[in-house]
């Protein structure tokens, strides 16, 4: 019987390792697993994802997949990647800085292959449910460490309320998981299933009360209302965007007024602004402000195809002044804090061309409605938005936000879009 068992596990083994269909169950496992990952560590979500894609070459149709890269939402981003190799021969940089300006491009390759298996994959949902689950638990271990940092695991952490990565990274998860929840509980109301709209409405408040009274970056304040609106405009009429308005007035007023950490982090525009200009004090809007007024100025040299790949740090190690007469202007960093001025500096012009291509293409391609459409085009618009204070394209973790969420909800609509004339067929 044991000989028998060993058999019989052993062939079904052998039938799973020569199905594609098993194969295409385990990438999806996989994505689950790196979406999941996300928010609590970087090691874990690239192992996830290497996983994934070594799982799709045994049963790949290289002819069909080839075919997809022509695709404009496909070829933008590679040419990204193509553009940073290409400026790597007319860098002044050490070709080590220049390999590692490469690098931030490379994830950006991962987008054609999630677009592509999920147009097949009709699991791309449960990607969004693991993220979703997996930022609820964070957002729990948030409070958790708020009333006791010693329960953090970053070491010498000084950020309050964060149990992993930083407050910049957590706020963008909860900010887009938050928003998000905006479209089902919509659809659900106006199907009357009043409870599970509750109760996704009662999550998504989880995110914001959090980031109200334990910590949130000033680039989620800033684009949380421009996030808003986008959903109000396109999914609720004028009459329901006036009361939906007004009632998140009086709760931003009320959470204003019982937040210190609110007012906090809302106060440190002006001051950190004042603290620049009158004292040369490198605050982090001050540090912004030097950073994109140099920025600017390397473009202008170089305006059409740009100073090359990594040469960034470079430029401003010519231009930083001795630390002692101007704090601010003497920082070196290989990071203008905008996507754009990241880009022109290394790229020029034409540089700028593939970046906006690869934003519009991926906001035309979530033209319509349903859930896929809405969450894709949340993405790309919290991306755009929260580009300019920060890299977020070339990030790590806002990065992989970005080529996850246009990658599966991309392939998403891509796969409902391919149904429509057959169900058109079949009712005819």
């Amino acid at each position: 019987m044991t000989v028998l068992a060993r058999e019989t596990t052993g062939a079904m083994m052998l039938r799973r390792l020569r199905s594609p269909a098993a194969w295409a169950e385990t990438v999806d496992l996989f994505a689950i697993l790196t979406a999941a990952s996300l928010p609590w560590s970087t090691s874990l979500a690239a192992i996830f994802n290497a996983l994934m894609l070594a799982c799709m070459v045994p049963f790949l149709d290289v002819r069909d997949f080839l075919q997809s890269l022509k695709r404009p939402i496909c070829a933008a981003p590679i040419a990204l990647f193509l553009l940073a190799l290409v400026g790597t021969l007319w860098s002044d940089a050490a070709w080590g800085a220049r390999l590692h300006a490469v690098n931030p491009t490379v994830k950006l390759l991962v987008l054609p292959v999630l677009l592509y298996h999920f147009e097949r994959s009709a699991r791309g949902h449960w990607v969004f449910v693991a993220f979703l689950v997996s930022c609820a638990l964070l957002s729990v271990m948030s409070w958790l460490v708020a009333f006791n940092p010693a329960l953090s695991i970053k070491p010498g952490n000084l950020e309050r309320g964060i149990f992993v990565k930083n407050y910049i990274d957590q706020s963008q998860e909860f900010t887009l998981c938050a928003v998000a929840l905006a479209y089902p509980v919509v659809m659900l109301l106006r199907e009357k299933r009043y409870w599970l709209a509750g109760l996704l409405t009662a999550l998504a408040l989880s995110f914001f009360v959090n980031m109200a009274f334990v910590v949130v970056s000033r680039t989620a304040l800033v684009t949380v209302p421009i996030m808003l609106a986008v959903f109000a405009f396109l999914h609720l009429r004028w009459r329901s965007i006036l009361l939906i308005s007004g009632g998140l007035v009086v709760l931003a007023l009320l959470a204003w007024q019982a937040s210190p950490q609110l007012r906090k982090t809302a106060d440190t525009f002006s001051s950190d602004y004042q603290l620049y200009k009158e004292k040369g004090i490198p605050t982090s809007m001050g540090l912004r402000l030097e950073f994109w007024r140099k920025s600017l100025g390397f473009f202008a040299e170089a305006p059409v195809m740009g100073h090359g790949t990594g040469s960034t740090r470079g430029l401003f190690e010519q231009v930083a002044t001795p630390s002692g007469q101007y704090q601010a202007s003497a920082e070196v960093i290989g990071n203008p804090h905008n996507q754009t001025l990241n880009v022109a500096v290394q790229w020029g012009v034409i540089g700028i061309v593939v970046l906006y291509a690869i934003w519009i293409l991926h906001l035309l391609l979530f033209r319509g409605d349903g859930l896929a459409n809405w969450i894709g085009l949340l993405v790309v618009v919290q991306n755009i938005f929260t580009s300019l204070f920060n890299s977020h394209l070339f990030d790590f973790h806002e990065g992989w936000m970005y080529v996850i969420g246009v990658g599966v909800a991309g392939g998403m609509v891509i796969r409902a879009r391919q149904a429509e004339p057959k169900v058109g067929e079949a009712g005819s």
